[in-house]
């Protein structure tokens, strides 16, 4: 696998472990010998290929989940201002279980994270217990989500 990297440090994969991601991306399950033979490779490469990609970070194979289908009816997004170091903050919200991803930004708020949570009353104690009570936040802002229209997978690739 030929991997280059940019200036900025990001890798920039080949032509074919493009392919083999973007297999995997239709079916994270598709047997290495059915990629194979829609890229030409043969099995043990793509194994080989699949190998490097996940050990280097580059992509991970995982389970993803409908949370309204396995009982979480309530996501929202929570802005965050705050202050001193925001790394200290960023690492706490990763730490709770409810929150499931952690962004530092530019702009109108320092954090955003995402929650999923059973109902309005755990997104109430998410917030106030949890969230609110962490040294160096400020303020939040919670965005409640309502209907989800489109969530993707497949950056990078294309």
């Amino acid at each position: 696998m030929r991997t280059r990297r940019p200036a900025q440090g990001r890798p920039i994969l080949d032509d074919v472990s493009k392919a083999i991601v973007e297999q995997l991306q239709e079916d994270g399950r598709r047997p290495y010998a059915t990629i194979g033979k829609a890229i030409g490779l043969s099995e043990a490469a793509v194994r080989q290929r699949v190998q490097r990609l996940t050990d280097s970070g580059v992509m991970q194979i995982v389970a993803v989940t409908d949370p309204l289908q396995v009982g979480f009816t309530r996501q929202a997004m929570i802005g965050l201002r705050c202050e001193g170091d925001l790394d200290v903050v960023a690492d706490a919200l990763a730490d709770l279980q409810e929150v499931d991803y952690v962004v530092v930004t530019a702009g109108g708020f320092d954090l955003l994270c995402e929650v999923v949570c059973e109902d309005d009353d755990h997104l109430l104690e998410v917030l106030n217990q949890k969230i609110r009570s962490l040294p160096g936040v400020r303020t939040t802002e919670t965005f409640v989500y309502l209907k989800l229209r489109k969530q993707l997978y497949n950056w990078g690739t294309r």
